[in-house]
């Protein structure tokens, strides 16, 4: 079964539409990953602070890869333009869980 990763990142209100930016630009970067199933960015909407940054994968071994490929340096807050570029969250963790279960809607 697949694996997914959760980013979870604090983010202050007046950074919020910087990061939403930066995940904006960043189309195309994980989507032709060997093993990449789904990406979300979740906005909270009320009593948090809290954005999550949802990725599925195929397996641990396909994210792993990911992280140390191309793109690595962008996984550590480098990349293009990253001299100009200063984190906007204020804390950041990475939550990891298997898939055991899941549902997808009836079509009839």
């Amino acid at each position: 079964m697949s694996i997914v990763k959760i980013n979870v990142l604090t983010v202050p209100e007046e950074q919020r539409e910087v990061l939403e930016k930066r995940f904006g630009a960043r189309a195309g970067a994980v989507e032709s990953a060997d093993g990449f199933e789904w990406f979300e960015l979740l906005r909270p909407v009320e009593g948090t602070d809290t954005y999550l940054v949802y990725t599925r994968w195929r397996d641990e071994a396909a994210f792993e890869a990911w992280m140390e490929g191309p793109k690595k340096p962008a996984h550590q807050g480098g990349g293009e333009g990253a001299a100009q570029q200063k984190p906007v969250s204020s804390s950041a963790a990475v939550w990891s869980f298997e898939v055991v279960q899941q549902a997808a809607p009836k079509h009839d």
